[in-house]
């Protein structure tokens, strides 16, 4: 919703807060403002710095308020007191604030949302005989059909009026469907998909044909025929010959032919025969589908075809015997009696098997149609911003309750109940609820009919369909369900929103004239109160009598409602999306609900011409995700997998909030705050939510570094273990070398430079045999051993020979018996033929396999 208009703090006093009118001068607020004299504005206006157009949308017309004495003085909008401009484009009549220029969206209409308009002029008389100075009042009424009353203020002795007034004119109701704005955007960017393909799914679906596919090569070659065990999907008005208001594909019972589906639709109005909308998948029970039979004016005239058609959509039950069928009437009886007249009427139980015919006593549209203009005027008498520019609080002499007196609060109820439109929403949610429970809880049939099957008979079998298919209370159920019972089934919409049809005879809505249910009222602005007005007649009325305008797909969508009030779990769609959606259908800025029937719309190719409602509904929701406000917080699909069976002490309505208060009381309007509360809830948990996961994915690769970073900690211990290991081998092998060498007598001596001596002291030669250590990188992991120097000292008791023998039989393990070497490239030092000593080289030692008990521990 746009921003809510907000009043001017310079308010001048409204023609209701005098408390005695008669002993004053009148100075309203838009009636006596101090207008001056402009020059009429050119309608050719240019699109530049209008962003808040949407795709296609030309200005044809604009009335622009100028500035006097330094507060903005030009087009007010009556109801809430707000000054701005006003301009007609061709899709919208769009008001902009003031000093803002933003969209006001209660002075902000679709053109085809609009009923009727009318100039009107306003001249207040006062009774204490003075010359009245004050202009008469020049005032645009605009009447939508969305339940707001506008009423628009201009410049006295200007041509801004007139100026709007004639491009309403051009543009509200065109003589052409193709004229629509629908037609002049295109399918943009929400391009249709044609709904025969989407209606054969449903039907597929319904008869749980899994494996079949619908397409339009099937379709156009007439291949869609399938069939289950009792149930078929006919051709037979695939080219609309049959029944033009039928769609291309019927379900009849398999066990009829198309040449009977023929013959029986002769006996029903309009060739409306009776065929299948809904089928439970587990007990084969029907809900079906009819207009009235034609029994002729003694209602004696039978049709056996009609009869054998009747009596197959009641199959057999698992224990043999045949289920019962309900034929339900939704017109009073009398009603039913009276179209015999005209070769109408009802069916007798008698001519049809195992029936039993109800009457559901729901009143014709005519009679919706006058509720729903005395539910308009109560909403605008009652409401807060009223077309007479009224506070409530100030209408019944109330000074600080915006309720009235306790009489005036009892009337008002009073009047709310005499309006019948609640009356008759609990009546068609009532029947909805009954053949609901016939087909859930007795296994039985129903066929539903009124007069011509398009109307009521649209909504009783809608609305049970949807209280009995969990599909039909998501989204795409609820689409589908639209498209079937409503779309496909030839709801006259042209007629009944009031838009041309394809004949281009263009259908005028009824003019809706404003009647309350106590006294007779001129227009809004003009009532009659304390003091004494005369208006002008309206100067021209743009609306023509259509007798078939009526708000039956709006009053079908209010029982949804009424429906989602009392199962907020069942629903996955919320109010907020049925108010978008039906102000959608009344807008016709889309082409889904174009023409009276599905061959009207396929012969203007509505679907490749303008865009699809669907689509941007589900664009609408795709760009917010689970938290856009069509999607319902409390949605719980496993609380409601079953039927809804409301009791009737369930079924009494209260006026939808979201719809039927938001321009009249829009604050109240707001009463899903609750709603709205959870909504911020949700999307709070699910930024959380989205935090957590992300916390988690933190702490899982910081969990799997820190487990890669300990498996290398590992490795790096186990490599150091088997170091140290290593080491300590070494250095005990080092120590039992030491050890050996100096029980020889021989010393043995670590020294820094880098070389390895031996001396034998015993002798005066002393041999040296100096080395350096290689450095084997592999092995020694690049460190480089010690150097070593080895002292070899014979006992002074030994001769040198001697000592030498000694030393070597000591210290070589392999020296022969015969005194011969078994290692003769062990790099020993000799003198002569005598072993004297070990050459200090660890290479050789390493290349040794000394015997580990030889170098014996302490």
């Amino acid at each position: 919703m746009d921003d809510v208009p907000k009043h001017r703090a310079t308010r001048t006093t409204s023609l209701r807060d005098v408390s005695d009118f008669s002993k004053m001068e009148v100075t309203g607020s838009w009636d006596a403002l101090e207008w001056t004299k402009i020059e009429p504005i050119t309608p050719f206006v240019s699109n530049a710095n209008f962003d808040f157009l949407i795709e296609s949308e030309q200005v044809v017309a604009e009335v622009v308020s100028s500035v006097i004495c330094g507060e903005g003085h030009g087009v007010v909008l009556v109801n809430t007191d707000d000054a701005g401009t006003l301009m007609v484009t061709n899709f919208r009549l769009i008001f902009l604030s003031e000093g803002t220029r933003k969209v006001i969206s209660l002075g902000t209409i679709p053109l085809a949302t609009i009923e009727k308009f009318n100039k009107i002029v306003v001249k207040v008389q006062s009774n204490n005989r003075y010359v009245d100075k004050t202009p008469a009042q020049r005032l645009l009424q605009v009447i939508g059909k969305d339940m707001r009353i506008l009423v628009f203020s201009f410049r006295p002795r200007t041509k801004q009026r007139r100026l709007v007034f004639d491009a309403l004119l051009r543009c509200t109701k065109p003589t052409r469907l193709w004229d629509l704005y629908a037609f002049a955007s295109g399918p943009s960017r929400f391009k249709n998909t044609t709904p025969l393909v989407r209606l054969l799914d449903e039907y597929c679906r319904l008869l749980c044909l899994g494996s079949y596919h619908a397409s339009m090569d099937i379709i156009e070659n007439g291949s869609f025929t399938w069939s289950n065990e009792l149930w078929r999907i006919s051709s037979v008005n695939s080219s609309y010959t049959m029944c033009q208001s039928y769609p291309f594909a019927l379900v009849v019972p398999k066990i009829i032919s198309d040449e009977e589906v023929l013959q029986a639709s002769s006996f029903r109005a309009r060739c409306r025969l009776p065929v299948v909308s809904w089928c439970h998948p587990l007990t084969g029970a029907v809900v079906a589908r009819s207009s009235q039979p034609l029994v002729g004016i003694m209602m004696n005239m039978r049709s056996n075809m009609d009869e054998k058609l009747v009596a197959g959509l009641c199959s057999k039950l698992d224990s043999g015997s045949r289920r019962k069928l309900y034929i339900v009437d939704a017109r009073p009886r009398k009603n039913a009696l009276a179209n015999g007249a005209m070769g109408g009427g009802s069916e007798s139980s008698s001519n049809y098997f195992q029936s039993e015919v109800v009457f559901l006593g729901i009143d014709n549209i005519h009679a919706m149609r006058d509720s729903f203009v005395r539910l308009r005027e109560y909403m605008d008498t009652h409401g807060r911003a009223s077309s007479d520019g009224m506070s409530s609080f100030l209408r019944q002499g109330g000074s600080t309750w915006g309720g009235g007196n306790l009489s005036s609060m009892s009337a008002s109820v009073s009047t709310l109940g005499d309006i019948g439109w609640l009356l008759h929403v609990q009546n068609v949610l009532a029947g909805a609820a009954w053949i609901a429970a016939r087909v859930a809880i007795e296994n039985s049939s129903v066929l539903v009919h009124c007069s011509d099957g398009w109307d009521r008979t649209s909504q009783l079998v809608s609305l049970a369909n949807l209280l009995l298919d969990p599909y039909y209370r998501t989204f795409t159920g609820f689409q589908a369900l639209v498209e079937k019972d409503w779309l496909a089934f030839g709801h006259p919409f042209s007629d009944r929103v009031g838009m041309p049809s394809v004949s281009g005879t263009g259908n005028m809505p009824f003019e809706l004239s404003r009647q309350p249910s106590t006294g007779n009222f001129a227009p809004s602005p003009v009532h009659q109160s304390t003091g004494t007005f005369s208006s002008q007649p309206p100067a021209s009325s743009h609306s023509h009598n259509n007798n078939n305008y009526s708000p039956i797909f709006l009053q079908w969508v209010d029982c949804v409602s009424q429906l989602l009030r009392m199962y907020p779990f069942a629903f996955q769609f919320s109010a907020a999306f049925l108010v978008d959606f039906i102000d959608c259908m009344l807008s016709c800025r889309f082409g889904n609900f174009l023409c009276n029937s599905e061959k009207e719309r396929q012969k203007c190719n509505v679907f490749e011409a303008c865009g699809c409602l669907w689509v941007y509904l589900a664009d609408l929701r795709t760009s917010e995700g689970g938290s856009h406000v069509h999607y319902n917080p409390f949605y719980d699909p496993l609380k409601h997998n079953g039927a809804l069976l409301p009791p009737a002490a369930a079924l009494a309505p209260t006026l939808w909030p979201q719809f039927h208060l938001r321009w009249a009381c829009p604050e109240e309007a707001q009463a899903g705050e609750i709603e709205a509360q959870c909504r911020k809830i949700v999307m709070k948990c699910s930024e959380m939510q989205k935090a957590k996961e992300m916390a988690e994915r933190k702490v899982k690769e910081v969990t799997n570094s820190m487990e890669s970073l300990n498996a290398e900690l590992r490795r790096e211990k186990q490599i150091n273990s088997s170091a140290m290991n290593m080491a300590k081998s070494v250095s005990k092998e080092n120590m039992a070398i030491k050890r050996a060498i100096q029980s020889m007598g021989c010393k043995v001596h670590v020294s820094g430079s880098g070389e390895c001596t031996v001396d034998i002291e015993s002798n005066p030669d002393i041999l040296c045999c100096s080395s350096r250590k290689e450095t084997n990188s592999n092995v020694r992991d690049d460190k480089t051993d010690p150097p070593v120097s080895v002292q070899v000292t014979a006992d002074d008791d030994d001769d040198g020979n001697s000592g030498i023998v000694r030393v070597c039989e000591t210290l070589c393990p392999f020296g022969s018996g015969g005194g011969g070497c078994r290692w003769p490239n062990g790099g020993c030092a000799q003198l002569g033929s005598q072993y004297v000593g070990l050459k200090a080289n660890f290479d050789a030692f390493d290349q040794l396999s000394i015997n580990d008990s030889y170098f014996k521990s302490e």
